[in-house]
């Protein structure tokens, strides 16, 4: 009681919220699959009240959850089992504090979601590249903290390429200001790589500087049906070599996939019917640039030679925008069809066609009456594999069977020398994943960072690092 009212007047009756009513959406994760009860969720406005609300956790022993949009899918963002937990959700933090055309920087507080961080850039005739289904929600302190990905990875890296500073409320409550704007700065450790990726178990992140690019002026985009994933990854080596970083997306999806997020899209329509599909997109920055002109002859050969099986570029931005939304509905379709059991992994290109060979007998083989969903990012080697229960039954039909599925899907992942989670994070879903995974070494390593910054595991505790056995 005393903690919740100092909290109350630090930041305000209304900023502190209590009732279980008020609590709920924010102590559960948006699959719906982990929710457990915090002391209050509070919501700061400034990074002066968070170092405050950290010195008064700290002093009687309470957990802090920092908190964005809440889209994750590991449940990294509410709260563990064991109470004792404070939730601190940063959306009141939605100031964009400076924005440098010169520079080609954006300064910006944890709360702004990706879409104003995307449109602040625009009106400057930039782009920031970082794009994903969530970012009318996704707040960019929660996307930085999980050093999210997204579908233009493959020219502009993840969200760790994008930042260039950092502003941090550390476990004993000092603010570290590292929000500087260079791309040169060789003085010793580069202290923002702690922070990101480390989905805030190490520091809260109240800000941050972000890189901007050029605006691209001309692009096309285009939906191509294939066979299989080697298909589509022979069709990718050919675009590269053609393209370069003009192919600024290349998704490949397989055709029950692509269905269900095209039933899942307002006015969503495939144009053909394919095994699996790539969508395709060329861009450039020369508004009289035609990146058509170096899709179509690619594509025309790939029909020829009966490496695609069909091929249709986009007319107008409303159809390109509309493949995407088609490729960017499938989480949103599964989870509204019962569900799935989600993984991320990522591989080396040249074992993409062999580790969904492998996948693919091993759901036929030991659970044949699942659904296998196969998409994502091709051209970073990052793949979704989400099994779904049978038709017309909810994931609770797989319950039984969830960690075995989870454990024979990561460890043919990591068997060609790849990852169990390659942007959506450990939270506390892929826990048993690092304890399997990780060697002792890196444990330990993690552990000893973690007890450097963070001594009393104020900081989003029960998340990515296990505990030692």
């Amino acid at each position: 009681m005393a903690l919740l009212a100092a909290l109350r007047e630090l930041v305000g009756d209304n900023a502190v919220l209590t009732a279980p009513e008020d609590r709920a959406a924010f102590e559960t994760d948006w699959r719906g699959l982990s929710s457990h009860e915090a002391l209050c969720v509070v919501l700061p406005q400034s990074t002066a009240q968070i170092a405050a609300i950290v010195k008064l956790c700290a002093g009687v022993g309470a957990g802090i959850v920092p908190q964005g949009g809440n889209t994750g899918l590991v449940a990294g963002a509410v709260p563990a089992p064991g109470g004792n937990q404070v939730v601190l959700n940063l959306r009141r933090m939605n100031r964009i504090r400076v924005l440098d055309p010169v520079g080609d920087t954006i300064t910006v507080e944890a709360g702004v979601t990706l879409q104003a961080v995307q449109e602040a850039a625009a009106a400057q005739n930039r782009l920031f590249p970082v794009s994903f289904g969530a970012e009318g929600s996704a707040q960019t302190g929660g996307i930085i903290s999980t050093n999210a990905g997204g579908m233009q990875v493959l020219s502009y890296g993840s969200m760790r390429a994008q930042v260039l500073g950092l502003e941090v409320v550390l476990a004993d409550g000092r603010i570290w200001d590292g929000l500087k704007s260079l791309r040169k700065d060789n003085t010793g450790l580069d202290l923002k790589q702690l922070f990101i990726g480390a989905e805030g178990t190490l520091g809260i992140i109240t800000a941050a500087t972000l890189r901007l690019h050029p605006a691209v002026s001309a692009r096309t985009a285009a939906l191509v049906g294939v066979a299989n994933v080697a298909a589509a990854l022979q069709l990718f080596q050919a675009l590269r070599a053609q393209a370069g970083p003009a192919l600024t997306l290349c998704e490949f999806i397989d055709g029950p996939a692509m269905q269900l997020g095209a039933a899942h899209t307002p006015g969503g329509r495939l144009p053909f019917t394919a095994p699996a599909y790539m969508l395709l997109e060329i861009s450039a920055l020369d508004a009289t640039a035609a990146p058509a002109a170096t899709l179509e002859p690619l594509l025309a050969q790939a029909l020829e030679s009966e490496l695609a099986t069909g091929a249709v570029i986009a007319q107008s931005t409303a159809q390109a925008q509309n493949f995407i939304a088609m490729r960017e509905a499938v989480s949103e379709g599964e989870l509204r069809e019962g569900g799935a059991i989600k993984h991320d992994i990522a591989v080396p290109l040249a074992t993409i066609p062999a580790t969904v060979a492998a996948i693919e007998s091993l759901v036929a083989a030991k659970y044949p009456d699942c659904r296998l969903n196969v998409f994502g990012h091709l051209g970073d080697g990052n793949l979704h594999i989400n099994i779904r229960p049978p038709a017309g039954q909810t994931l609770a039909a797989l319950a039984g069977r969830k960690a075995a599925i989870t454990a024979e899907v990561e460890a043919i992942a990591t068997a060609r020398s790849g990852s169990f989670s390659a942007e959506h994070g450990i939270g506390q879903f892929r826990l048993p994943g690092m304890r399997t995974h990780k060697s002792a070494v890196e444990l330990d390593l993690m552990r000893a960072i973690k007890t450097a910054l963070d001594p009393q595991n104020l900081f989003n505790p029960g998340k990515m690092i296990p505990e030692k056995d």
